[in-house]
């Protein structure tokens, strides 16, 4: 009679029927065959055990990747492919896109990997519901995903797919790894399963009706022969893990609910689904597919795989692994915080250096999701704001790390105040007074102009403080000390009044023509150092200063000290770098929601064409 464990793939908790040892040994055997390597039960001999942590200190020596500090590897999730992206989706990845264009600034070789995460069981009913074959869906929905990040101004490097093939090479090398180290086995699993988490369930988390409480929607009864990752073995690892490198996960509390789940007991999860037919097959066992967070986890590493090279895990993890930084929603934070690090110590790969979890986009109070039906349409508000505008927005009002809301007035709001007044106003009236009385020419350079200037100190120093944000991802402060500078630039500008005294001539019209170009040098720092946000406009702002397009791509962050504008620099005439919104009225709202509606309508039939 075999014998009954209770075993959990937190948070959700399912029974496993482990059959007795002879039969557990024979399967293992039969594995062992046909991969030509050694797995035995978790309760192997002391010489095995010996022989597997060897091998675990080979891979971490040999897989670590490049160690130069002068690269940084970031990554979004991969997306679910299930439906078009939403603003929860673009969050994250307008997010990453900010700290990649800032490390870039700094000097670093970045490597900034987003992509989709096409299998499971939901992409598979997703497909099925618009009457196109899995393949065809994730086509349509992964080239969604490109579209709006360039829409966006996203500048990835690397967009994986977990379709793609270099990505299944990656994922059964890595699999033979694990097996190899002895932390996969057989056994049966019963428990409240959730489709849209692609998740078990504690009955404990779920609503009264037995509903997920994320997706409220009912949870059901599964029972399967599967195969299991061997966490359990991890506890005294992960609890180093997280010693060691307290700031493997940020912010710090979310680092505290990942200390309490580890603190309440690792327990193995299932790696596999015998009842899902589009994913990878479990080498040597077909009637199986690996679980879709086995496979897309691994999807940040084949994303290293460049085109045409061996399409190997060694290979993809040598191009850059470990990555710096995984940005992800709080609601994988347990995924990437638990699952990940264990199955890369089981591989013997290295950990990535950070896992960052941010908090959720709200509308009316409650997450946005696909699976809810409140989704916010990111293309809509491109199409109707700017990429601009959006990106600046949600990096500027959501605390980077907690949840936000959103909502149209306090959008056009800020945006408005921010960008059109007190960076736009700023640069076009002051363009405007160098035009009428100093032909648009800089008089003097940026350096001489700010000789017994304090303004000049108020600038640096925020500068330095917005680097400081940026580099400890508080993107929101990062715009706000950016905004500082136009703050007292205004302010500056205001109480020297160079219009009234270009008027009384001498060496106060002298002090007066200074007194723009420190305006205006204030003006191109503020465009280096907001450009990771709003990478468009601060483009503007250099052209209007009279550089050109290649002298603003090759910005660094060292363009960030003063002194850049030189003495008899000739600027472009004054035009607005960022127009103003007008708030709606609520008849015009709904007008402007409908037209949103229709076209939303129009797309999704043009896409099914596309698809079919």
């Amino acid at each position: 009679m075999a014998a009954r464990a209770l075993f959990s793939a937190p948070p959700g908790l399912y029974s496993i029927s482990i059959p007795p040892l002879s039969s557990l040994t024979s399967r293992a055997h039969r594995v062992l065959l046909s991969h030509h390597l050694h797995v035995g039960p978790l309760s192997s001999s002391s010489s095995s055990s010996s022989r597997r942590r060897c091998h675990y200190r080979a891979c971490t020596d040999e897989s670590k990747g490049p160690t130069s500090s002068d690269s940084f590897v970031l990554t979004t999730p991969l997306y679910y492919v299930n439906a078009p992206p939403h603003m929860g989706s673009a969050y994250t990845t307008i997010a990453a896109d900010a700290i990649a264009r800032f490390q870039r600034l700094l000097g670093k070789k970045v490597i900034f990997i987003t992509g989709t995460d096409e299998h499971g069981e939901k992409i598979a009913s997703a497909a099925e519901a618009n009457n196109r074959s899995p393949r065809e869906h994730c086509d349509t929905i992964a080239q969604s995903y490109r579209s709006l990040w360039s829409d966006l101004q996203i500048e990835y490097d690397k967009f994986i797919r977990t379709t793609d093939q270099k990505h299944e090479k990656v994922v059964e090398d890595f699999y033979a790894r694990v097996l190899d180290s002895g932390d996969i086995y057989r056994a049966d699993y019963e428990g409240l399963y959730c489709v849209n988490c692609e998740e078990y369930k504690d009955e404990k988390e779920l609503t009264e009706n037995k509903c997920c409480p994320v997706h409220l929607k009912p949870c059901s009864l599964r029972k399967e022969d599967n195969y299991f990752f061997a966490l359990s073995k991890y506890q005294s690892k992960m609890e180093e893990l997280l010693t060691n490198n307290p700031e493997f996960v940020k912010p710090s509390f979310r680092l505290n609910e990942v200390q309490s789940w580890i603190k309440s007991g690792l327990r193995d999860f299932s790696i596999s689904r015998a009842s899902v037919e589009w994913g990878i097959p479990v080498p040597n066992d077909t009637k199986q597919t690996i679980y879709v967070w086995f496979d897309a986890l691994l999807g940040y590493i084949s994303a290293l795989l460049e085109n045409g090279e061996n399409p190997d895990l060694q290979t993809a993890v040598s191009s850059g692994w470990p990555a710096s930084l995984h940005l992800i929603g709080k609601d994988i934070l347990r995924f990437h915080a638990v699952y990940w690090p264990a199955m890369l110590m089981s591989a013997g790969l290295g950990v990535p250096k950070m896992v960052f979890g941010h908090g959720f986009l709200t509308k009316d109070g409650m997450k946005m999701g696909k699976s809810l039906g409140n989704t916010l349409e990111p293309t809509d508000l491109v199409n109707r704001f700017g990429a601009d505008a959006v990106r600046y927005f949600f990096l500027r009002e959501v605390e980077f790390g907690n949840d936000g809301d959103y909502s149209e007035e306090r959008f056009i709001n800020i945006v408005n105040a921010h960008l059109a007044n007190t960076i736009g106003n700023l640069l076009n009236r002051t363009l405007g007074l160098l035009k009428k009385n100093c032909e648009s020419t800089l008089p003097f350079s940026s350096t001489e102009a700010a000789e017994g200037i304090g303004f000049k100190n108020t600038v640096e120093k925020s500068v330095e403080i917005a680097r400081h944000h940026y580099e400890n991802l508080a993107l929101s402060s990062a715009c706000e000390s950016v905004l500082d500078i136009g703050n007292a630039g205004n302010l500056y500008i205001d109480e020297r009044a160079p219009w009234s005294c270009f008027k009384k001539g001498g060496e106060t019209a002298e002090m007066a023509s200074k007194d723009l170009v420190v305006i205006l040098e204030a003006l191109r720092i503020m465009a280096v150092a907001l450009s990771p946000v709003a990478p468009s406009l601060c483009a503007r702002i250099y052209a209007q200063l009279g550089f050109t397009e290649d002298q603003f791509k090759s910005i660094t962050w060292a363009d960030t000290k003063w002194g850049m504008l030189p003495a008899g620099q000739k600027t472009m005439d004054p035009k607005p770098v960022f127009a103003r919104f007008e708030i709606k009225s609520e008849e015009e709202l709904q007008e402007a929601v409908s037209k949103a509606v229709k076209s939303s309508k129009k797309a999704s039939r043009t896409q099914g064409m596309v698809g079919a």
